[in-house]
């Protein structure tokens, strides 16, 4: 299957009001064959579990038959799909430290819950041969690693009673960081994808977000910029900046992307897996010529070390690619993907 270049379909069924009228309106078949003219190969689709079960755990059907409906549209369109569940019953990253509402990794309970969700989606969907399975979007807390890596050998197992075949894609802890995909034990299994996120220096990529409490909304942040400036500012929003002010490096650009990408690219070589980046990306506040600045380092250091990808977003979410933000650059950016 096609897993090189791709699109996240965030805001879709994940992150959003989960009714019937935003399932039928916020996507339709025409934005996967946007998708496909615009020269991606695949699309990210994050799943909440509210769209698979209800609060005790009963499975929906109405919600199966959407996914597979966005399966089908893409298979129409030559597209591959990764099923990316983004919250687990008992796992929000949004709720990050919080053991009251992420008790996932403290209960037998949930944990067999999880594997049991997955072996329904593996079991409905293992007869296509677009899709692929992402088991659970960014576990944050350290102290979950070891947890982690039991639940992943538990599930996966699951997924293969029913799909031998499938590609199986999980991260490591701290919002997938590239990181600590080295804390991840090596797989016995030769479909096995490591995944990382990516949004460094997120200085420039999230700058003016209002999720980002320590971020100052009065800054305009360059890429590349001075970067004794991007110290400065990435040691006021805190550990969120580590990346930048515990780097070393003398400037930004493609050389700090290259630096911050190691740890993952060595990890994956070391498990002898393949690397995927499921999730990086500009908030629509950046200015775009910067943006694509970005964008461009980011695919060459890709490009070096052969790590497919899936940009975040396809719409809205503040990383909208089909946006209006994007309509003077999108044919460059685009350009620049379609280089692989």
């Amino acid at each position: 299957m096609k897993l090189e270049r791709g699109v996240n379909l965030g805001g879709y069924l994940s992150q959003c009001e989960h009714s019937k009228k935003h399932y039928e309106e916020f996507v339709n078949r025409s934005d996967i064959e946007k998708v496909s003219t615009w020269g991606f190969d695949h699309v990210r689709l994050p799943i909440d579990y509210e769209v698979l079960e209800q609060e005790d755990g009963t499975p929906i059907e109405e919600g199966y038959a959407i996914v597979e409906r966005a399966v089908k549209w893409c298979e129409e369109f030559g597209l591959s799909i990764v099923l990316d569940l983004h919250k687990a019953f008992g796992y929000d990253f949004n709720d990050a430290g919080d053991e009251a509402k992420n008790n996932l990794f403290q209960s037998e309970e949930l944990q067999a819950r999880f594997v049991n969700l997955w072996d329904k989606i593996s079991s409905r969907f293992c007869g296509y041969d677009n899709v692929a399975f992402e088991l659970l979007n960014e576990v944050v807390e350290e102290n979950n690693a070891e947890a982690w890596n039991k639940l992943i050998a538990q599930t996966v197992k699951a997924i293969r009673s029913n799909a031998p075949d499938s590609y199986i894609i999980y991260g490591g802890i701290q919002w997938n960081s590239a990181k600590t995909l080295k804390l991840l034990e090596k797989p016995n299994d030769d479909k096995i994808i490591f995944t990382f996120h990516f949004y460094e220096p997120l200085l420039f990529t999230h700058q003016k977000a209002y999720w980002v409490p320590t971020m100052d909304p009065s800054w305009d942040i360059a890429y590349p910029g001075d970067m004794n400036d991007y110290i400065e500012k990435s040691k006021i929003i805190g550990d969120q900046g580590k990346a930048v002010y515990e780097c070393g490096l003398d400037e930004i650009g493609v050389g700090l992307i290259d630096d911050l990408v190691q740890d993952a690219v060595n990890a994956a070589k070391n498990a002898g897996v393949g690397l995927y980046c499921g999730e990086f990306g500009v908030i629509d506040r950046a200015p775009v010529e910067d943006t694509k600045r970005w964008f461009d380092d980011v695919n060459e250091v890709f490009s070096k070390y052969g790590i497919r990808f899936c940009i975040w977003n396809y719409k809205e979410k503040d990383f909208g690619l089909a946006g209006s933000h994007y309509d003077s650059v999108r044919d460059e950016l685009l350009n620049i993907w379609n280089k692989k």
